[in-house]
């Protein structure tokens, strides 16, 4: 009994550690308040939820908090970017 305890305690904390250190998108008015730390681009998504998690990954590679989306091209391929913030 006391095993699945923890292994559920082990599951929870898992879930909730990988969402604590992902990069936010943030609002432009919100950015205001953040150090800009550089810019991420992305070419050849398929989608626009699929540009947005690819800029979302550059920027938790990057190791920045937030970001914010600047451009996204449509002309075949999707491409965009966004800065990302500390």
């Amino acid at each position: 009994m006391k095993t699945i305890k923890y292994a559920v305690a082990a599951i929870a904390l898992s879930t909730l550690s990988f969402g604590a250190f992902a990069a936010q998108s943030v609002s432009s008015a919100e950015a205001q308040n953040l150090n800009k730390m550089g810019v991420v681009s992305v070419q050849g998504a398929t989608t626009l939820d699929g540009l947005e998690a690819e800029l979302a990954q550059k920027a938790d590679q990057a190791g920045a908090k937030a970001y914010s989306i600047t451009s996204a091209n449509t002309n075949g391929k999707m491409s965009g970017t966004a800065i990302i913030y500390k």
